[in-house]
């Protein structure tokens, strides 16, 4: 009985003052959502994004082609320069996301682009018969001045870098 009344005494004195307490906190807690929400999204998030969405649509556009146009002349480079279209499209849509499901998704596919653009780069330049036309990757994405290769390290710093703010 007496730790039903404890509780009860001590919830009254918090409860009076738990008003201008909760919001404080609550102010607290959504500004760095807030903050993250418009970081991720403004700046150079935009830049990030709309970059992104470039590759996105240049990668499958091209890919597209070369399976349609050419595809017994290298069907692993045109199929892994379109699983790379899906990837910067996936990217594209997490990087739009602020929520932490989107952000996951995001940080998923940068660290599957940098993955695929290493063990590509890597791979077409120890073997080159392995590719006998360009894929989006290889090379380390010399035949897009190497973006392919900072795109997802930018990508996944930007992630943790809104992250934090």
């Amino acid at each position: 009985m007496a730790t039903e009344t404890a509780p009860t005494t001590e919830a009254t004195p918090a409860t009076e003052t738990a008003p201008a307490t909760d919001q404080a906190a609550t102010d607290r807690d959504q500004a760095p959502a807030a903050t993250r929400a418009r970081g991720l999204a403004s700046g150079p998030g935009r830049l990030l994004v709309a970059v992104y969405a470039v590759f996105a649509l240049a990668a499958t556009a091209r890919a597209a082609v070369q399976m349609i146009t050419k595809f017994d002349e290298a069907p692993v480079a045109y199929l892994l320069s379109a699983f790379a279209g899906v990837v910067y499209i996936v990217a594209t849509v997490g990087l739009t996301r602020s929520s932490a499901g989107g952000r996951r998704v995001a940080g998923v596919a940068c660290a599957v682009e940098l993955t695929g653009v290493l063990t590509v780069g890597t791979l077409s330049l120890v073997d080159r018969g392995l590719f006998p036309d360009e894929a989006v990757w290889s090379a380390y994405g010399q035949g897009y001045f190497f973006l392919p290769a900072a795109l997802p390290i930018l990508g996944l710093w930007w992630l943790r870098h809104t992250a934090r703010s």
